[in-house]
C-alpha cells in the first residue's frame, strides 16, 4: 500500500472498519483466530458425527499426498509442554531424548512418566468435502485435514487390502480414487472412526478441467514440516526445562526414536500387492493415539 493510499484510506476510515471486524473475529475464535486451512469434521448433540471427504493427490512439486508430524502434548509443574517434535524430520529432540534416560532408568515410576510424555503422531493431507452436514458450507471446497493413525490405517487398507476378494485402490486419485465416509461416535470419551469406510471407486468430477483447478487449490504439504515450523533444539530444551521445573540432562546418542515406522518417507504403495496379515497391538479406543508400542520398544534397546 502506497502512502498516499494510506492517507485516503484514513480519510474514508473503512480500516478502521476493517480493524473492528478482525478483533471481532477473534474474539469469536478463542482470541487466536481460526486457521481456515484446515477442516473437522464435528460431532451433533446425540454424540454422533459423519462427513464424506476425498483425499486428494500430492500438490503440485510434492511427492507424497501426505506428510506426518510428531509433537508432544503434556503438562509439569512449570505448565504445558506443547510442541512440535523435531523427530519429525529425523532431527534430536529434548523430549525424546529425556524420555530415554527416563525408561531405561529401570523404575516403573519413571516409565510412567514416558508414557505421559510420549509423542503424538498426526497425518495431514490436503481433502475435498464432499458432504457436511454439520457445515454444507465447506461442500465443494478444499481443506487442510489432520487426522490419526486409526484412518491413516484405513488408507492403507485400502492400498494393500488383506483379503482377496478386495481390490487395491489409490484414495488419493482424481479418477480411480473413493470418496471416504467418516463416521464417528464416542467411545469411552474418546472418538472413535471405527466405522469409517471407503465407497466403491469412482471419479471425484467428470470434468478434467474442473479436477485441475481443484488441483491448483491444494495447500503446500511440505511447508507444514518445514524447518521454521518447529523450534531449535536450544529453545525447545529451554522449554522443557521450565515445564518440569528442573535441570534435564541429556546424553548424546547415535540414533533417534524418529526413526520408526517413517511412513512418508519410505513408504512405496504397491497397488497390486496384498498385504499379509500381521498381529497388531491393542491400541486405544482414541483415533489420534501414536504408535506408543514401537516407540517403547525403540526406547528399550537404546
Amino acid at each position: 500500500m502506497s502512502f498516499a493510499s494510506l492517507k485516503k484510506q484514513s480519510k474514508l476510515g473503512s480500516y478502521t472498519q476493517k480493524l473492528i471486524k478482525e478483533v471481532e473475529k477473534m474474539n469469536t475464535s478463542g482470541g487466536g483466530g481460526a486457521d481456515e486451512r484446515f477442516w473437522k469434521p464435528e460431532m451433533d448433540k446425540t454424540g454422533v458425527g459423519s462427513a464424506v471427504i476425498r483425499f486428494l493427490p500430492a500438490p503440485d512439486s510434492e511427492e507424497f499426498p501426505w506428510v506426518k508430524m510428531y509433537s508432544h502434548a503434556f503438562k509439569g509443574l512449570g505448565g504445558w509442554y506443547i510442541e512440535n517434535s523435531l523427530t519429525t524430520n529425523g532431527g534430536k529432540d529434548p523430549v525424546s531424548e529425556y524420555n530415554r534416560e527416563l525408561w531405561n532408568s529401570g523404575n516403573e515410576k519413571d516409565k510412567d512418566t514416558v508414557r505421559k510424555q510420549k509423542r503424538k503422531l498426526s497425518y495431514f493431507s490436503n481433502i475435498y468435502v464432499v458432504r457436511d452436514p454439520a457445515n454444507p458450507a465447506n461442500e465443494g471446497k478444499v481443506f487442510l485435514y489432520k487426522f490419526g493413525k486409526k484412518i491413516f490405517d484405513k488408507v492403507l487398507n485400502a492400498m494393500q487390502p488383506e483379503f482377496e476378494d478386495e481390490t487395491p485402490i489409490n484414495p488419493f486419485d482424481f479418477w480411480e480414487g473413493a470418496n471416504f465416509r467418516l463416521k464417528i461416535k464416542k467411545v469411552d470419551g474418546y472418538w472413535n472412526y471405527d466405522k469409517s469406510e471407503f465407497d466403491s471407486p469412482s471419479p471425484l468430477l467428470e470434468d478434467d478441467d474442473a479436477l485441475e483447478a481443484l488441483w491448483k487449490k491444494q495447500h503446500s504439504l511440505a511447508a507444514l514440516v518445514a524447518a521454521d515450523q518447529f523450534k531449535s533444539y536450544e529453545d525447545l530444551e529451554k522449554r522443557l526445562k521450565a515445564v518440569l521445573n528442573t535441570n534435564v540432562s541429556s546424553r548424546p546418542v547415535d540414533e533417534e526414536v524418529s526413526n520408526e515406522d517413517d511412513s512418508r518417507g519410505s513408504f512405496k504403495p504397491d497397488f497390486n500387492a496384498r498385504k499379509e496379515p500381521v498381529a497388531v497391538a491393542p491400541t486405544s479406543s482414541n483415533e489420534e493415539e501414536d504408535d506408543a508400542l514401537s516407540y517403547f520398544q525403540r526406547l528399550a534397546q537404546e
